[in-house]
């Protein structure tokens, strides 16, 4: 293939990202951006949860296994978080969710964690264009193999010890 039809390819491509967001900020945050016009990618598929604290990893292995080329992860910043430390444990699981990504063979830029407060629907905009521009580069998740993980196994990979040996 010719560098000319790689290039026409990697225009044509558009990326599917599914985003977890925080109910309390970055959700609201993304509401203040629709509201206010600000103009983003529509390459990006928004999932409200209560807390970027309490998304469950199997969701991110979902996404990925089908067919999402990116996963953004949206919470408070830390210290303001509505369950007092939820983002805190975004945090440690984003390391652990790394690492487990890494070993499917997912580029760690394609799984990413964001703090964007409630009044900054300015942040989600340019968190969104930047992902969906970075993803666009990359090119298209091209999954050769994914284990299939049942529930438990997943949670029993990130139930562990967090990072610096704290437990999740």
């Amino acid at each position: 293939m010719s560098n000319d039809s790689q290039t026409e390819n990697a225009q044509q491509f558009e990326p599917r990202i599914v985003a977890f967001f925080c109910n309390w900020c970055t959700y609201t945050a993304a509401d203040l951006a629709g509201t206010s016009r600000l103009k983003y990618a529509p390459n990006v598929r928004v999932i409200r949860i209560m807390c970027s604290g309490r998304l469950d990893p199997q969701f991110v292995v979902k996404a990925f296994r089908d067919g999402a080329d990116g996963v953004l992860i949206g919470g408070c910043h830390p210290g303001d978080c509505h369950y007092q430390e939820g983002n805190y444990k975004a945090y440690r699981r984003y390391a652990l969710f790394q690492s487990m990504l890494k070993h499917m063979g997912i580029e760690e830029e394609r799984f990413r964690l964001e703090w964007i407060s409630a009044s900054e629907g300015d942040k989600v905009q340019k968190v969104i264009n930047e992902m969906t521009e970075q993803i666009r580069a990359l090119g298209p998740l091209k999954l050769t193999s994914v284990p299939s993980y049942r529930a438990q196994e997943v949670q029993l990979d990130l139930a562990g010890v967090g990072v610096e040996g704290e437990l999740l």
